[in-house]
Order: structure tokens, then sequence, then C-alpha cells
């Protein structure tokens, strides 16, 4: 049997909340985030101040305590690398991140460095694609297949912004946490990590499948694009693959699959 699990509920901007939550702890995952990519570039000011700021004061109290010997920080590799030069996108690609999301996620990385430099604090970044599995919230703004999904079930109409053409790299949300797990146990050559399933699909092709797998036909709006969404991200994880010894176990037809059984189930008991 598992350890148990406290839960504790704070505020991250908080320090007192901060050091409850770290209380006999050897080890912090940060995956933390007051925006999403789509929201960032409103107010970048809101999101330095909401999520930059309260890092870098996690980091001092960490320093301070001695207690956390390693951190595993969640970043985006959907976002940080900006419009790619190249598919697949490896770590060593430039950043020119498009949105403040993006901007704050590597800025936190070069953070994670600098107290590393300092002050020896451990650290692995792993930079994840598009994170999808059971209990993702299908009424969320963020998360297109738990949308996706939703808007079927419920009859509804799913909005695509553009013509559907927008590649994304999606991995199932088990693979992300054996991936976490492998980065806190591990002492690596390199600290920063593509975490993805390696192989892109565009929007449509998700519908596509959403619909094979639930039999039923989607009901499909397009419009406009946006101008932080880059025409193509998938990630190169061969990295991963050779220092965590980690690969992606699900496919995503599985995981869709699963995905839609699992949210079909929740709808009929609230119904």
């Amino acid at each position: 049997m598992g350890k148990p699990v406290t839960y504790v509920d704070g505020d991250f901007t908080s320090t007192a909340d901060i050091l409850a939550a770290m209380d006999g702890c050897n080890e912090c995952f940060h995956l933390i985030s007051t925006t999403l990519p789509k929201t960032s570039n409103a107010d970048p000011v809101y999101d330095a101040e909401t999520n930059l700021l309260p890092t870098l004061r996690l980091l001092d109290l960490i320093v301070k305590d001695g207690a956390v010997k390693k951190l595993v920080f969640i970043s985006s590799g959907g976002t940080v690398y900006g419009v790619p030069n190249e598919i697949p996108i490896h770590e060593s690609h430039a950043t020119n991140p498009v949105c403040a999301y993006g901007i704050t996620k590597l800025a936190i990385e070069k953070y994670l460095e600098l107290y590393r430099v300092l002050h020896g604090l451990q650290y692995s970044v792993l930079r994840l694609s598009n994170p999808f599995g059971e209990r993702q919230r299908v009424e969320s703004s963020q998360g297109a297949i738990a949308v996706f999904i939703g808007k079927l079930l419920q009859n509804e109409i799913v909005e695509i912004w553009g013509d559907g053409s927008v590649v994304r790299d999606y991995v199932h949300i088990s693979d992300v946490v054996s991936a976490i797990k492998q980065a806190a146990d591990l002492e690596t050559k390199n600290r920063i990590f593509n975490i993805g399933s390696g192989q892109g699909r565009t929007l449509n092709e998700v519908l596509d499948v959403i619909e094979s797998v639930a039999q039923t036909p989607l009901k499909r709006n397009y419009v406009g694009g946006r101008l932080f969404d880059v025409p193509a991200n998938v990630l190169d994880i061969q990295r991963a693959h050779h220092e965590l010894g980690w690969a992606p176990k699900v496919s995503f037809r599985d995981g869709v699959r699963e995905m839609y059984e699992s949210v079909r189930e929740q709808m009929e008991v609230r119904s």
C-alpha cells in the first residue's frame, strides 16, 4: 500500500501556505500555473506576478529550509520554443515564445539553473506537450480532447480555431506521471527533457479519432485562427528515452477510448 496523501489548500503567493505544503517533504513537484497560453498575453504583468515571483519565493524557501533535495518543474514544450524551425523539436532548439505563458515558463527554467549554480539546488525540467486522460475536466478551457469529448456527449458544437490543420503532440497522463517519477528518482547528465508522444496529429485527425471511438459525428464550426497558435509542435523525446529510460506506452487511440468511456460514465452518473 502506498503512502497516504495529504491535501493542503492554499495560495501560491502565500509564504505560510508554501511552508505548510512543503513540511516534511524532500522532493518538490512544481505544476502550478495561474494562466493559460491563450490568456497570458492579455495581462503579462499578472502572469509574472502570480507565477514567476511566487516561484522565486518558493526557491528561496527551499534553499533556506534545506529539506527539499530536488525540484521537478513542469514546463511547456508547446510554448517555450515558439514557431519551430524544424520538426520534431529537440531540447537544443531555439526558445522564442510567442506568449507570456511560455516566457514565464522559460524564465523559471533559467532561475532554476541559477539556483543550482548559486545554492546547489538539484532540479529537472519536463517540457510537456499536450497531456490528456481520465479526470481531465471537460468544462475547462484547456485540454482540447477533454473539451471535444464533452461537447460530443452533450451534443454541442465544437469550435475549431483555424481550419483544423494545426499539429500538436498529445501524450497520455499516465505516461507523464511515469516521466515525472523517473525525473525525480534519477541523476542525469541533462536537466531539461521533452515529454510527449513524439508524434503529431492535426486537430481534424483528433476529431476523427474521437468520432470513430464514439461512433458519433461531431458538430464542427471553424472560426478564425489565433496569433499565438504555432502551426506545428511535435517534440523530440529521444533524450528522455536515453537518460530517463522513459517512453510513452499508451497509444493515442487507446487513450482517447479510455477517456471517452470515463467521461461518458461521469455524465451518466450526474444525470
